[in-house]
């Protein structure tokens, strides 16, 4: 198949219940827009499977594997988590997830790039999860993309509005996995974590300011060597975005996009997009700027098939 191949399956919104404030629509909206663009051509859905509990294991512990996976989380473990109240599709929904992110490691790899809509589960630690997210997706990949495809050297370029705070602490040992993240500096997680480049921004940072520092940012990271890019594409730095502070317009995420696909261009590196956070109430602005995501990547994998 030619074209992008994003991953995704109809449990990223079903697998939440109904009665939980997580804004779950998204997922299918995203996908309905998308369905009916001018660019459905250059799309592949791809049902997303089942992540296997070892790949799960290179990055987490096994009693909070083992008790997510036989739903015997406490109420407080859950709750740090949140998504609540957990319907009977929970597990099978993070799952499919994981399982989304990985196998877009391989679908990357041959084809230049690839997408999850959704993961970029950024805050689930070693031995719990946090903020959303059950089990980070990133880390997991990279132990994922090193162990079957031995590609050794990674670069997380993480542009939600929050800190990859999990991802920092799993790979804070892994020396060929560079983390960074550019996040508001007065928003979740309270307590931040080191990844190999921080780069905090003031509340209300707008268009001009974040691309020049993302900017003198991505020349920095010139200076890393990798053989593969993940990025974080969260949406949630807009300005209309309920739990990000920034002052983003969609025409500034755009342009934001266009920089890191560029500079995987320019390396050649493949790369792996992951959806990331996106809150705007109402949901429709972050609908929009993730189907301006998903169609950027189309255009791309275009640009950049792989023969």
């Amino acid at each position: 198949m030619t074209g992008l191949n994003i991953y995704y399956h109809p449990l990223y919104t079903d697998g939440i219940d109904s009665k939980s404030r997580f804004p779950r629509e998204r997922y299918k909206l995203i996908y309905e827009l998308l369905q009916e663009s001018d660019f459905k051509e250059l799309i592949n859905f791809i049902s997303s499977p089942i992540c296997k509990k070892q790949d799960l294991l290179l990055a987490h512990d096994k009693i909070f594997v083992e008790k997510f996976l036989t739903n015997t989380l406490s109420t407080q473990e859950k709750r740090k988590i949140g998504l609540q109240p957990w319907n009977d599709h929970i597990i099978e929904r993070t799952m499919r997830i994981m399982g989304g992110s990985v196998s877009a490691v391989d679908s990357a790899i041959k084809g230049s790039i690839s997408a999850n809509m959704a993961g970029g589960t950024h805050h689930a630690f070693h031995h719990y999860g946090a903020g959303y997210c059950v089990f980070n997706d990133l880390a997991v990949s990279a132990y994922v993309a090193k162990r079957d495809f031995n590609i050794q050297k990674i670069l997380i370029i993480d542009l939600d509005v929050h800190q990859g705070d999990g991802t920092a602490s799993i790979l804070k040992e892994d020396k060929n996995t560079f983390t960074f993240s550019m996040h508001c500096e007065k928003n979740y997680p309270l307590k931040k974590e080191k990844s190999d480049l921080d780069i905090s921004l003031l509340k209300n940072t707008n268009d001009s300011t974040y691309l020049e520092i993302l900017e003198k940012n991505l020349k920095k990271l010139e200076n890393v060597k990798s053989e593969m890019i993940f990025f974080q594409a969260g949406v949630d730095t807009l300005k209309s975005d309920s739990l990000g502070y920034l002052s983003l317009s969609h025409s500034g995420l755009k342009i934001r996009n266009k920089k890191i696909l560029r500079f995987a261009e320019k390396r050649e590196n493949p790369i792996v997009v992951f959806m990331g956070g996106g809150y705007s109430k109402p949901i429709d602005d972050t609908v929009l700027a993730f189907r301006d995501l998903f169609i950027q990547c189309a255009l791309y994998a275009q640009k950049n098939k792989v023969i």
